[in-house]
C-alpha cells in the first residue's frame, strides 16, 4: 500500500525559521492509513483518509476554549484539601486594579467567598499586534477594532473576584480577519 503525501503551505509562511516547523521528519517505516503527524510545515494532516478516494483530513486549531473544566478541578482540589485558599486566591495586584477599574461584572457570585464582585478582564495577544500586545481591553469597540485590524490574535478573558482575589482563565478565542465569520 502506497502513503499519501500532501504538501500544505500556511498562509503566513514560516514562523520566524523556527526548527520545529523547518525540520524535516522522515519516517520509513510504514503506518496504519489513519494516523496523523506534522507535515514539514507544522501543520498537522491525516495520512490517507478514512474512505479510499478522499482527500487527507487537515486539522486546525480550535478558535474557542473554555476553561470550565480546569476551574471546576482547582473548586475541586481546594474543597479535597489538597490546595490551600492562599494557592487560588492570588490575584496579582495589577490584574485587581484592571478588573476594579475596566472589568464588565460576571453573572455569577465568586466560587471561593460567595461575593458578587465578580469581574471579567480581557487581555489580547499575538505576534502581530506590536503595541496592543499583552493590552487589557478598556472599552467595548476597542476589541472590534482589533478584530478589523489584524489577521490573527488571541483574547484571554480572565475571572476575577475583588474581595478574595480568586481568578481563573476562563476562556480564550482567536479573533482577526483570519477568523472572521
Amino acid at each position: 500500500m502506497s502513503e499519501r503525501v500532501v504538501t500544505v503551505k500556511p498562509p503566513f509562511g514560516n514562523p520566524a525559521g523556527h526548527s520545529r516547523f523547518t525540520a524535516g521528519r522522515s519516517r520509513q517505516r510504514a503506518e496504519p492509513a489513519t494516523e496523523r503527524r506534522r507535515n514539514g510545515d507544522g501543520i498537522v494532516v491525516g495520512v490517507g483518509s478514512r474512505r479510499p478516494g478522499r482527500a487527507p483530513m487537515l486539522r486546525s486549531v480550535p478558535s474557542h476554549v473554555d476553561y470550565a473544566l480546569a476551574r471546576r478541578a482547582v473548586l475541586r482540589d481546594l474543597r479535597r484539601g489538597a490546595v490551600t485558599r492562599l494557592d487560588v486566591c492570588d490575584a496579582h495586584p495589577e490584574l485587581l486594579r484592571a478588573a476594579r477599574n475596566v472589568g464588565e461584572p460576571a453573572p455569577h457570585d465568586c466560587p471561593i467567598c460567595g461575593n458578587e464582585h465578580v469581574r471579567y478582564v480581557s487581555y489580547v495577544y499575538g505576534d502581530t499586534l506590536k503595541q496592543a500586545n499583552g493590552r487589557c481591553i478598556t472599552y467595548p469597540g476597542e476589541l472590534d477594532k482589533l478584530d478589523a485590524s489584524f489577521d490573527e490574535f488571541a483574547c484571554y478573558v480572565v475571572e476575577v473576584c475583588l474581595d478574595c482575589r480568586w481568578n481563573h482563565l476562563d476562556r480564550r478565542y482567536l479573533l482577526g480577519r483570519r477568523h472572521a465569520v
